[in-house]
């Protein structure tokens, strides 16, 4: 059996196939352009395949032989479903780097469906949301009986062009966080707080995260805000931010402003990724106002997905995950994130 890159020409898509080889791997290439998948897959003798992803049953098709393929080609919102259900009538495990949250929630109601299938389904196996997921576990577990949850991160780096595209169609929905167990729509920029990262404490501004949805299915915790260290993140809030989103709301603003990402952006290069680095932070409080906290530092957010996309490769590929839709931290343990090349986690602290 064979595992698959989808989206193997894309920025991301690339970094992940370019560490495979570098680690004796040799995943299929696979997208829609024949092409630039075959440029890429054939200087380093890697097999490659073409389809689209408008037909299931043309999806299960191409991944009959395939045991598990990581899905890199975005925006999720369009791309996710169809690839989910060719995996589901294929029996392949699905893996994709989203951080969208109606993906995640579109994914985790066809878990019955994968438990059908035994099929793992595992959104959010990259920077979106392995090391914020596995830290909310960990104060989670350091902490039982928590209903409040904060996560955030701050970043350093360049950000690829899906990235971009994605954050584009998300600020257009304004915020959202969870609140009484349910993902309720909030303003943008609703909160603001200080948050003790490991090289200094930095104001942060909640914005919707991926986590607002995966965090809850990872903890059981009601009230989750997900933050970042962002220039510019508070300006969405109030009356500008409302205009703001409901001028990128607009379709042709959507579809001039993704074809621009396309031309001007192609993600950071080797150098830029080696003098990059993250932060994430996760916080816990119990209704006594107890709390527990726990942060990391690890490499460029490029970088640590390809890492963590593979590591969850390997993980289903041996198999032992029990089928249905997971988080890393339900799918893997929290300490899968520990797993991660250059990843050092501050050990969960209660107050």
């Amino acid at each position: 059996m064979a595992w698959m890159i989808y989206g193997a020409s894309g920025y991301t898509g690339r970094l992940i196939a370019e560490l495979a080889v570098r680690r004796g791997e040799r995943p299929v290439l696979a997208g829609r352009d024949a092409g630039k998948v075959a440029a890429f897959a054939t200087p380093r003798g890697l097999p490659y395949r073409t389809f689209d992803l408008g037909d299931p049953d043309v999806v299960a098709e191409a991944l009959r032989d395939v045991d598990v393929v990581a899905h890199c080609a975005g925006p999720f919102s369009a791309t996710s479903a169809a690839m989910v259900a060719g995996c589901l009538r294929s029996g392949t495990h699905y893996v994709d780097i989203t951080g969208e949250i109606d993906v995640f929630e579109s994914v985790f109601a066809r878990h019955d469906d994968a438990v059908a299938a035994d099929v793992v389904l595992l959104p959010g196996s990259g920077f979106d949301v392995v090391p914020t997921d596995c830290l909310a576990a960990m104060v989670s577990a350091a902490l039982p009986g928590a209903d409040r949850l904060d996560l955030a991160f701050h970043a350093h780096g360049g950000i690829s062009a899906g990235t971009l595209k994605s954050a584009l169609e998300g600020a257009a929905l304004g915020g959202r966080a969870r609140i009484a167990g349910r993902i309720t729509e909030v303003p943008m920029a609703w909160r603001t707080r200080e948050v003790p990262f490991p090289a200094g404490s930095r104001s942060v501004t909640s914005l919707p995260w991926g986590d607002v949805s995966t965090a809850f299915r990872s903890t059981g915790i009601g009230d989750i805000t997900a933050f970042a260290h962002l220039p510019g993140m508070h300006l969405l809030g109030g009356r500008s931010g409302a205009l703001g989103r409901r001028v990128l709301g607009s379709a042709p603003v959507q579809r001039a402003g993704r074809a621009a990402i396309g031309k001007l952006i192609s993600g950071p290069g080797r150098g830029a990724r080696e003098r990059s680095w993250v932060e994430v932070y996760a916080e816990a409080t119990d209704p006594e106002g107890r709390s527990a906290s726990a942060a990391l530092t690890g490499p460029d957010t490029y970088d640590l997905t390809a890492d963590a996309v593979l590591g969850a490769v390997g993980r289903l590929r041996a198999g032992g995950v029990a089928p249905g839709a997971r988080t890393p931290s339900t799918a893997f343990g929290a300490d899968f994130v520990r797993e991660l090349r250059g990843v050092e986690v501050v050990e969960p602290a209660p107050r």
